[in-house]
C-alpha cells in the first residue's frame, strides 16, 4: 500500500531539503530563491546544483537530476522509494506506519537479510575445520587480526553448501540467484556462485552487507570473483571498506587496487584504505569518496597497469576539487609487498613524501619520452603543455610550467607562451561549442534523459510552460480547456493530469506527494519545470493563453500532416500511380 498523504507531508516537513542535501553537498552560493553547490551526481567545477528551500526541491542544471528530498536520498544512497522513506524516517525519529508499508516485507530488505546470513555462513566456515585452506591463506598473508573486523569468510569447495544452508533458513533458490549467491544450472537447479575462495563481505556505509568479493586461494582466473549487480549492490557505486575508512582520523582516504591490499593496509595501521570492486575507479565512486574526505592518496600497484589506472583515477577525481596525491612504490609490486618487506613506518614515509597529482603526471609524462633527443623533448613539451594548460590557476600554471620547461631544457617564458596559446585555442573551441548549443534551442529543450525524449519539441515547450504555471499559480487552473491527452508528450500529459487533480482537490503540487506515481527521471523532469521562474506573476495569465494556443496550433499542424500522409498513401494505392515516372 502507498504511504498516506499525511505521513509524507510530515516526513518532508521534518527533513528539510536544505539540511538533508547540506549533509552531502556544500551549498555555498545563493542566487535568487536557490542555494547552489557542486552537483554530487556528476563532475563539475562551476556549481549548477540548485536547492530551492521554498519548494523543497533540487535540480541540477548540468545533468538534469532533480526531485524532492526522498528523490535525493534515493539517488545518492542508491535506495528504493520505500527504503529512502525509511532512511528519512529514521533520520527524523519517526515511526514507520505499519498499516501503510512494512519494510521488513520488502524485497530489498529480504535480500539484505539473506546477504547477512550468507556472510555469517562464510565466516563460520573460515573458523571451522572445513576452512583450513582459507585459514592457511590468511596466515600466509599475515592478516589474521583482520578476520573479525572485516568479517572475512571462506566459501567451501562445494556446489551446494551455501545453497543448502540458506534454503534451510527459508530462502528460495530464486532469491539466492537474484542476490548473486547462486547460479542456475543446465538442469534448472541452483549451484553456489562462490566456491573455494576467501570471502570479503562488501558492507556499505550503513552497515548492510550488499555483496561479496571472493579471492582465489592459489593460481587461476579470475583472481577476484565479485557479486553481480543486484537490487542492493552496484559495483560502480560501491567501495570496499568505506564503512571502516570513513571513521579514520588520518585526514585522507587511501585508494588501493585490491581487497587484500586494503586488508593488509588496515592490518598495518592505515585504517583509511579502500578499493573499487572489479572495476576501475568510476565517477560514482569518486563522488562517494568526496562525501567523506577532501584528500585522496592513490596507492596503486607499481606496474604499468597500476600506473595507468592511477592516471585515469586522477582524471576522474580532479573535477571534484579534491586534493590528490600519488604514492610511488619502489622495489615492490604493491603496498602489501612493500609493507611486508620494509614495514609500516617506511610506507608512512612514502605517503608523507608523495607528490601531488600534477607532479606525478609530469613525472609520468617525462618517463614516456627520451629527453636526450630533440624528438623526445618535443614530444614531452607538447604533452606537458597540454597538461599545464588544463590547470585552472595561473600560479599553478607558472610554477609547474617553469619546472616542466627546466626538465626539457627550454626557457620558462617560451613554455608559458605556448601554454597561453593552447589555452586560447581551448577557450575558442569551448566558445564554439557553446554557440553551437545556443543556436540549437529545440535540441536544448529536450530532457536530459533519452527515455523521455519529445517527439514535438515546440508543443512540449508549451506543455512544460502550462505545468510550470499550474505548479506556481494553482489558482489559475479554473476551467483550463486541457487534459493530459492534449499533450504530445505522454509523460508531460501524466504530470499535468496528476498536478491538475491535486489542484482540483484544493491541495498544492508537491513532488513529495507525487513521488510514488512517477519514476526518478520523471520527477527530475518535473523538478526542472517547477524550478523555472521565467514568467512573472503579472504575465502568467497571458503566458498561459499563449501556451494553450501553441499546443492547439501544433495539434492542428500535426493533424494536417497526418491527413497529408494518409492522402499520399491513398494515392500510392491508386491504380497506375508511380508507374512510368508518373
Amino acid at each position: 500500500m502507498p504511504f498516506s498523504e499525511q505521513f509524507k507531508e510530515e516526513l518532508s516537513r521534518r527533513n528539510d531539503i536544505v539540511d538533508v542535501v547540506g549533509s552531502y553537498v556544500a551549498l555555498t552560493k545563493r542566487s535568487g530563491a536557490n542555494l547552489f553547490g557542486l552537483c554530487p551526481f556528476h563532475g563539475e567545477k562551476t556549481p549548477s546544483f540548485a536547492v530551492n528551500p521554498e519548494r523543497q526541491i533540487f535540480h541540477c542544471f548540468g545533468c538534469g537530476k532533480g526531485g524532492d528530498v526522498v528523490s535525493f536520498i534515493m539517488e545518492i544512497e542508491n535506495l528504493s522509494y520505500p527504503d529512502a522513506v525509511r532512511f528519512l524516517a529514521k533520520r527524523a525519529g519517526m515511526e514507520m506506519p505499519q498499516d501503510d508499508y512494512d519494510p521488513s516485507q520488502g524485497k530489498r530488505a529480504r535480500m539484505l537479510a539473506l546477504n547477512r546470513e550468507a556472510a555469517r555462513f562464510f565466516h563460520r566456515q573460515l573458523v571451522s575445520p572445513a576452512g583450513a585452506a582459507g585459514q592457511d591463506y590468511v596466515m600466509r598473508r599475515r592478516i589474521v587480526n583482520m578476520v573479525k573486523p572485516f568479517g572475512l569468510g571462506f566459501a567451501p569447495d562445494s556446489w551446494q553448501a551455501l545453497t543448502d544452508a540458506m534454503t534451510a533458513l527459508g530462502y528460495s533458490r530464486q532469491e539466492l540467484v537474484e542476490a548473486g549467491l547462486a547460479r542456475v544450472g543446465k538442469n534448472g537447479g541452483a549451484y553456489d556462485y562462490f566456491r573455494n575462495r576467501l570471502m570479503f563481505p562488501v558492507i556499505d556505509v550503513r552497515g548492510d552487507v550488499i555483496g561479496f568479493s571472493g579471492r582465489i586461494l592459489g593460481d587461476g582466473e579470475p583472481k577476484y570473483l565479485n557479486s553481480p549487480d543486484t537490487l542492493v549492490y552496484s559495483k560502480s557505486r560501491s567501495l570496499f571498506a568505506l564503512n571502516l575508512a570513513k571513521k579514520s582520523k588520518s585526514g585522507y582516504i587511501l585508494l588501493a587496487e585490491g581487497n587484500i591490499d586494503v586488508v593488509s593496509l588496515h592490518q598495518a595501521g592505515f585504517d583509511s584504505a579502500v578499493a573499487s570492486l572489479g572495476t576501475s575507479l568510476t565517477a560514482d565512486q569518486a563522488r562517494l569518496l568526496a562525501r567523506y574526505t577532501s584528500q585522496v592518496v592513490i596507492a596503486y600497484d607499481a606496474d604499468a597497469a597500476g600506473q595507468k589506472a592511477a592516471q585515469r583515477a586522477i582524471g576522474i577525481l580532479q573535477p571534484l576539487d579534491l586534493k590528490i596525491r600519488v604514492v610511488k612504490i619502489p622495489s615492490a609490486k604493491d603496498p602489501d609487498e612493500f609493507i611486508q618487506e620494509k614495514g609500516p613506518g617506511a610506507f608512512k614515509d612514502l605517503i608523507e613524501r608523495s607528490g601531488n597529482q600534477i607532479e606525478y603526471r609530469l613525472a609520468e609524462t617525462a618517463a614516456g619520452f627520451d629527453l636526450a633527443t630533440d624528438e623526445g623533448r618535443l614530444g614531452y613539451l607538447r604533452a606537458a603543455v597540454r597538461l599545464i594548460a588544463a590547470l585552472p590557476g595561473s600560479v599553478e600554471r607558472e610554477i609547474y610550467g617553469v619546472r616542466a620547461a627546466e626538465k626539457a631544457g627550454v626557457s620558462g617564458e617560451a613554455f608559458l607562451a605556448e601554454v597561453a596559446r593552447v589555452r586560447k585555442q581551448n577557450a575558442a573551441a569551448a566558445k564554439k561549442r557553446e554557440t553551437r548549443e545556443a543556436t540549437a534551442p529545440l535540441q536544448a529543450a529536450q530532457p536530459k534523459s533519452r527515455n523521455l525524449r519529445f517527439t514535438n519539441v515546440r508543443s512540449a515547450v508549451a506543455e512544460e510552460g502550462v505545468i510550470n504555471l499550474l505548479c506556481r499559480f494553482p489558482e489559475m487552473f479554473g476551467d483550463l480547456p486541457l487534459t493530459g491527452a492534449d499533450f504530445t508528450s505522454p509523460v508531460l500529459g501524466r504530470l499535468y493530469d496528476a498536478a491538475a487533480e491535486r489542484v482540483r482537490q484544493g491541495r498544492g503540487v508537491s513532488l513529495t506527494a507525487l513521488g510514488e506515481q512517477f519514476t526518478q527521471e520523471e520527477l527530475a523532469l518535473l523538478a526542472g519545470i517547477y524550478q523555472r521562474e521565467d514568467v512573472p506573476a503579472s504575465a502568467a495569465s497571458q503566458a498561459m493563453n499563449d501556451y494553450i494556443n501553441k499546443i492547439r496550433a501544433e495539434k492542428d499542424r500535426s493533424a494536417r500532416a497526418d491527413d497529408m500522409r494518409a492522402y499520399a498513401e491513398k494515392l500510392k494505392r491508386t491504380k497506375g500511380y508511380g508507374k512510368d515516372g508518373s
